[in-house]
């Protein structure tokens, strides 16, 4: 009923930029907060950035500063702007959502997962 579809991962050298979106469509009632995880090569997903629906932010410690998260709500849109990038970056970036999914019989709360996009950061 609600997908998440990611784009703008790609290779770039260490110390480049790169931007991904991630964009939600479907019968979506609302959207509360939204994430971006990566997942590298043999290690356990872990959470990138998070932004509320009232724009409120946090980050893990290894991307603060050179990342930075946003979205345009009345685009169901969230975007990641990657900065100073590192090999350690290197991994699978996933969009994630809390949904509210309207409903002929009420809303519903889903948890939403994209399919992912895969950066890859050369030394």
């Amino acid at each position: 009923q609600v997908q998440l579809v990611e784009s703008g991962g790609g290779l770039v050298q260490a110390g480049g930029s790169l931007g991904l979106s991630c964009v939600a469509s479907g019968r979506i009632f609302s959207i509360n907060q939204m994430a971006w995880y990566r997942q590298a090569p043999g290690k356990q997903r872990e959470l990138v950035a998070a932004i509320t629906s009232g724009g409120s932010t946090r980050y893990a410690d290894s991307v603060k500063g050179r990342f930075t998260i946003s979205r345009d709500n009345a685009k169901n849109t969230m975007y990641l702007q990657m900065s100073s990038l590192k090999p350690e970056d290197t991994a699978a970036y996933y969009c994630n959502a809390d949904v509210t999914v309207a409903g002929f019989l009420g809303n519903r709360d889903l948890e939403v997962w994209g399919q992912g996009t895969l950066v890859t950061v050369s030394s």
